[in-house]
């Protein structure tokens, strides 16, 4: 068997050394600082749950993308997270079902993905985000979104983008307006999610074709929706849509791309997908959905998940170097007063000690923080 580099890392998993570690920390604090102030409590999931229920709150589409065990006290097949979203609603369909509804949880934590996608090669990937359950309104929506956005906001991210679908789409409009029957369904929204007009019209769904053109900029888009809106079946969503653009106003461009359904196919009539200026891959993503109850019931929600490790990097980058070097000698209380300024400080434990090799940028010099 060949020996493995004592340094070597699975492909897809990293160390965050002092710098990017201290980032990743503010990054993630300020965002959860955020969630705090609109009224999400904090839970903590565990890291691994039993594979049948895990999979089975996930639709058991994600069976496959998990990374499985077998537990040795139990004797059952463990997995490890791929999502904490699922196991926000278990925890407030079962231990908190009794809570007062709406119900607004926050989280943080690492989730494993089994193998790298293209544009995200990491497989351990930091997730936080929000989750109001027991109401899929209109404000409950706007609300989800703007924390979204604040919290992106906080932790330094400019330009942001916010792309809103509407995952029912289709069902919507084949119920009347646009009849389709129900072995079609699933094929024109997967032609739709491709933005293949060819196979709409080999389909016979050319009526569906004009979905193709609502997209882009949302004063544009919007308006070609409600052109092709036939009977006004859509008419709630598109008003809906306008609240929420005009709440936000300036905060956030907004698009629609109201067919795309690539993460969202457990959504029901709303969500969004939050892009930045200078991040190739989305930030996050959110919108309305059901949880599954224990009784066989369900409960509806809206939440958001926000992927923060591509901005913890850029952080480390633009940080400033606080640290101070405390020459031997220097007073307890004079190290507790520059540590009060906001001083990182770095004492002195024998004379062979120095500021560069520490890494410090300053030095205490006759009382006072000096470059070194």
């Amino acid at each position: 068997m060949t020996s493995i580099s004592p340094d070597l890392l699975p492909e897809g998993f990293r160390d965050r050394l002092p710098v990017q570690a201290e980032a990743a920390v503010r990054v993630s604090r300020a965002m959860l600082n955020v969630m705090a102030s609109h009224g999400y409590s904090r839970v903590s999931p565990a890291i691994a749950e039993f594979e049948a229920s895990l999979s089975a709150r996930s639709g058991g589409a994600t069976r496959n993308s998990l990374l499985r065990f077998t537990d040795p006290v139990s004797g059952h097949t463990l997995a490890l997270r791929g999502d904490i979203t699922v196991q926000v609603g278990r925890i407030a369909t079962t231990r908190m079902a009794d809570a007062p509804r709406p119900l607004r949880l926050c989280y943080h934590g690492q989730i494993l993905r089994l193998r790298a996608r293209q544009l995200r090669p990491e497989r351990e990937i930091t997730q936080l985000g929000a989750e109001l359950i027991g109401n899929d309104s209109v404000a409950a929506a706007l609300e989800i979104v703007t924390v979204a956005v604040e919290a992106l906001e906080a932790a330094g991210v400019k330009d942001i983008t916010v792309d809103f679908t509407l995952p029912d789409l289709v069902e919507t409009l084949a119920t009347k307006a646009l009849p389709l029957s129900p072995d079609k369904i699933d094929a024109v929204r997967s032609e739709l999610d491709m933005k293949d007009a060819g196979g709409l019209s080999a389909l016979g769904a050319d009526a569906y074709l004009p979905l193709l053109a609502a997209t882009g900029p949302f004063a544009e888009a919007v308006q070609k929706l409600r052109a092709i809106d036939a009977g006004g079946a859509l008419a709630s969503r598109i008003g809906a849509l306008e609240s929420i653009a005009e709440s936000l106003g300036d905060r956030a461009t907004i698009t629609l791309d109201p067919t795309e359904r690539h993460g969202f196919e457990y959504q029901s009539w709303f969500g969004f997908t939050l892009f930045a200026k200078g991040y190739t891959a989305a930030l996050g993503r959110g919108g309305t959905y059901a949880i599954t109850r224990t009784d066989g019931g369900v409960e509806v929600a809206t939440g958001f998940s926000l992927y923060p490790d591509p901005l913890i990097d850029i952080v480390a980058e633009k940080d400033e170097n606080r640290r101070l070097f405390l020459p031997l000698g220097t007073l307890a209380s004079k190290a507790a007063q520059m540590r009060s300024e906001g001083w990182i400080t770095v004492a002195a434990l024998d004379e062979t000690d120095n500021a560069r090799a520490l890494d410090c940028a300053y030095v205490l010099t006759n009382g006072r923080a000096e470059p070194v």
